[in-house]
């Protein structure tokens, strides 16, 4: 089994009075503006059963070259000043940052 990257994922809840278009925006503006960012994928819950989901509506992915380009992005300006806002909008949170263990690559078209 082959590490292929570094992942950030996190899945959260977001407040009743969240403006979830505009952190969407603001999150896909960060990604484009910091290079050490190699994919970002995100996603709303829209087929899981509530008691499977807890709550939990949206799920972000982050993937980085390693460790090293992840620890950098947590500290960019860019990076620093969008957690306030974004933490300021959430009411649960699971976090999760692993060194991706790759069994199965995605298929590339030819």
């Amino acid at each position: 089994m082959a590490t292929s990257g570094f992942k950030h994922l996190v899945v959260v809840k977001f407040k009743e009075d969240a403006k979830v278009d505009e952190i969407l925006k603001g999150l896909e503006n960060l990604v484009s503006q910091i290079d050490s960012v190699k994919s970002f994928e995100w996603g709303e819950d829209n087929e899981s059963h509530e008691m499977l989901r807890q709550g939990f509506t949206h799920a972000f992915s982050m993937t980085f070259e390693n460790k090293d380009a992840y620890v950098s992005f947590t500290s960019h300006p860019l990076h620093v000043e969008f957690s306030a806002a974004f933490t300021a909008v959430i009411d649960k949170i699971v976090v999760m940052d692993f060194t991706v263990a790759a069994v199965k690559s995605p298929v590339v078209a030819p």
